[in-house]
Formats: structure tokens, sequence, C-alpha cells
């Protein structure tokens, strides 16, 4: 599985809290999935953020595909 512009994602600890951001910029990855979850189409989101652009949005499902095919494995204690 190929992720395009991914590397539009960044984390930074001075950035909200570390969330995964656009570009370095205060929109999470979170609040671009939580509007295309609710219905909100590309459009919509570029037209409310202008900064944006598709590729952000693009990066940003890839990021959250990306993420959610890994898991936590507990490891015994020693």
């Amino acid at each position: 599985m190929d992720f395009p512009d991914i590397d539009r994602v960044t984390i930074d600890p001075s950035v909200m809290g570390g969330k995964p951001c656009i570009r370095g910029m205060r929109v999470t990855v979170g609040m671009i999935t939580g509007l295309l979850a609710s219905g909100t189409s590309f459009q919509e989101i570029l037209d409310l953020y202008p900064y944006l652009e598709e590729g952000d949005i693009k990066a940003a499902l890839s990021y959250a595909t990306w993420r959610m095919e890994e898991y936590d494995l507990m490891l015994p204690i020693s």
C-alpha cells in the first residue's frame, strides 16, 4: 500500500499537544477525518479552510489508514 504525500502530516509536541497535524498548522488529522466522517465533502473542507490543499486531505486519510493498521503488543515484564 502506498501512502502519497504522507509527509504532509507532522507531529510536533509544541503544536496541538503533539497530535498529528497538517504541515505544522493547527489543523489535526482527526479534525479532517471527523469532518469527512460527518459527511463534509473535500470541497467544503477546502472552502472552510482555504489554506489547505486537496493533497492535505488525502494525506490525512492516508495517515489515519496507516495508523489503523497498527496495534499495540503487550510485552511480558521480565
